[in-house]
């Protein structure tokens, strides 16, 4: 057999076991649907019109829906494309879910109630986050199952209800994990940097754009080691656990994003 053939074979099975490795279905707001579409292959899938992803698995191909924490339990839809721009409903439900309440004092009480001359790189920091979590490449993701970015303790898992000095918040969109600062963060999988900086909220932060919709974020770095347009590869140190921005102490806050909704970072990683 030549190498060539050989690498082609290899190739084939690497995306086999790629696009059937899938995260974890949850019909909850934050979870995750995974929802059959039939043999044909869709020309494009919205949900609250924003592009899902969508895989082919044994012949059949699945919608990958990303369920944003302000979805309204009840019944959903995704609209599903065909060639000549047509559109058919499919329906899904969603299940009520409770999350944690927890209450965090803030020393720094401007991370709580910024000035007023701070409001114009808030506004300008939403805005970046917003195109950077809205990006959507057409490359599929080399893996589904991802990478824990950094070992340690599950501080504050995915949509506890927040109160920052007694005042309440947006609910906590992502996974926190405490560790010592400096401890290297590494990418959760390969992909390319869509954006890097730091931010009134979020410190030192970084994006890493998957494929199809699937983005990670990694917030409250002390270091951050890529830039933008680098390549990364899955496990690749991009950074290191430190406390910029809004924190209670040295930990990575990280956020997967699906069709640009923040959903709970454990419905990817290995059971």
């Amino acid at each position: 057999m030549s190498r060539i053939v050989a690498l082609l074979l290899m190739t084939l099975v690497s995306f086999t076991t790629q696009a059937t490795t899938l995260p974890e279905h949850s019909l909850v707001p934050g979870g995750i649907a995974i929802i059959p579409l039939g043999t044909l292959q869709p020309e494009r899938v919205t949900f609250n019109d924003y592009p899902v992803m969508t895989l082919q698995i044994d012949e059949q191909w699945q919608a990958i829906v990303g369920l944003p924490l302000t979805t309204k339990p009840g019944t959903q839809s995704i609209k599903v494309y065909t060639a000549d721009d047509t559109a058919k409903t499919i329906e899904f439900k969603v299940d009520d879910k409770e999350y944690k309440t927890q209450r965090l004092t803030i020393t720094n009480k401007r991370k709580v109630n910024p000035y007023e001359n701070d409001m114009p790189q808030i506004l300008s920091d939403k805005k970046r986050i917003n195109t950077a979590l809205s990006t959507f490449s057409e490359k599929l993701p080399n893996n589904m199952i991802l990478h824990q970015p950094v070992q340690g303790r599950y501080s504050s898992p995915f949509g506890l209800r927040r109160f920052f000095n007694d005042q309440p918040r947006k609910p906590h969109a992502g996974m926190d994990i405490a560790a010592p600062q400096g401890t290297p963060i590494q990418a959760a999988e390969s992909g390319t940097v869509v954006e890097t900086g730091d931010y009134f909220f979020n410190g030192n932060t970084v994006f890493i754009d998957h494929g199809k919709g699937l983005v990670t974020m990694y917030c409250h770095l002390s270091k951050i080691d890529v830039s933008t347009g680098q390549r990364v590869t899955r496990g690749e140190k991009i950074g290191e656990v430190g406390e910029t921005g809004r924190v209670t102490g040295p930990h990575l806050h990280w956020s997967v994003s699906l069709n640009h909704a923040l959903v709970d970072p454990s419905l990817f990683l290995e059971k």
